[in-house]
């Protein structure tokens, strides 16, 4: 019988529990049949986990986003996708920290024969991430200067390699030198340790006062105040996650109106609403990986999944990691 971990209740690792389950006994017509090979462990599992994004399932349930693995079965409508095939996912319906999973065939990849199943489970949620945010939420350009938070985290050092493919000077955050070295080898131009000096000085001493055009904001409520105040007139605030906390009683008026500044709160989800998308955002990852712009960086690797997969990576220390299930 397969394995899977579930959220027995919401709280914290201690809440998961390692147990078998049956799967169902009809394929729906349009879904397909996975064998998992490597799953990736996210940030974003910790608030489903923990309850700070809520799940359309009740408990237990089990957890996990990003997977990649062997078709061994496809529905009676299923056209895309064959028997054999290589594939992975980053998106919704979670349920990915498990042996074998059913899955639509409209959220499916294909896995390229250049990518081994590791990299994809390790890169897709964190690479589509960066690639919504640089190239379709705000494209950005040659010579342009950005600031990026927690430049060291997973979806840091994918920015700073996509950064330095475009040619863009990225401004990195992190909390330690060591950090730092990291996000510089990624391809970070300016680095800010924020527990030796104030962001937002640091940032208009980079610009000569100009501030940037967009802060990309991962980070949440420990950041967000010398984000605003990093931005340039006009400056776009995309704030992409809330690893510190939500930001709280937020004055519209006082925070945007001096500077004239945007603000969207945006997420991979609403990037990849259809096929074409979800295609196109896999497609310009997938290019930038083969051209060696970008490099997956798989930093921890297990069979016995359950000690890992209950502690996530988190956003400022480093890569995803990736469980390697061997059932039968």
């Amino acid at each position: 019988m397969p394995k899977q971990i579930v959220v027995t209740k919401l709280g914290d690792a201690d809440v998961l529990e390692y147990q078998d389950y049956k799967l169902p006994s009809i394929l729906k017509n349009k879904d397909v049949r996975i064998k998992h090979t490597a799953i990736g462990l996210n940030y974003i599992d910790t608030y489903h986990r923990s309850g700070i994004y809520p799940v359309p399932f009740d408990l237990p349930f089990c957890l996990g986003m990003e997977a990649a693995g062997e078709i061994i079965e496809v529905g009676n409508e299923v056209s895309n996708f064959k028997v054999g095939d290589r594939v992975a996912y980053a998106t919704p319906p979670i349920g990915a920290y498990c042996e074998i999973r059913d899955f639509p065939e409209e959220k499916l990849i294909a896995i390229p024969d250049f990518i081994s199943d590791d990299q994809a489970a390790s890169v897709l949620l964190q690479g589509m991430t960066v690639e919504y945010l640089f190239e379709r939420l705000y494209k950005i350009k040659k010579n342009e200067t950005i600031l990026f938070h927690a430049a060291a985290g997973g979806v840091g050092l994918i920015a700073s390699q996509w950064a330095r493919s475009v040619g863009c000077k990225m401004i990195g955050t992190v909390s330690t030198k060591e950090k730092a070295s990291l996000a510089k080898e990624h391809g970070c131009e300016f680095i800010i340790n924020y527990k030796e000096e104030k962001v937002s000085d640091k940032v208009m001493e980079i610009t000569n006062n100009k501030g940037v055009p967009v802060v990309y904001d991962g980070v949440g409520k420990d950041t967000f105040d010398e984000s605003i105040k990093s931005l340039s007139t006009r400056g776009l605030m995309v704030s992409f996650g809330q690893s510190s906390g939500m930001v709280e009683k937020l004055d519209m008026h006082k925070t945007f109106n001096p500077k004239s500044l945007f603000y969207t709160r945006p997420s991979l989800m609403g990037y990849t609403l259809n096929r074409d998308e979800l295609i196109n955002c896999s497609n310009n990852l997938f290019n930038k990986m083969k051209n060696g712009d970008i490099k997956a960086i798989i930093k921890d690797e297990t069979v016995t999944a359950f000690p890992h997969a209950a502690t996530p990576a988190s956003s400022e220390t480093g890569t995803s990691a990736v469980v390697l299930f061997c059932g039968a």
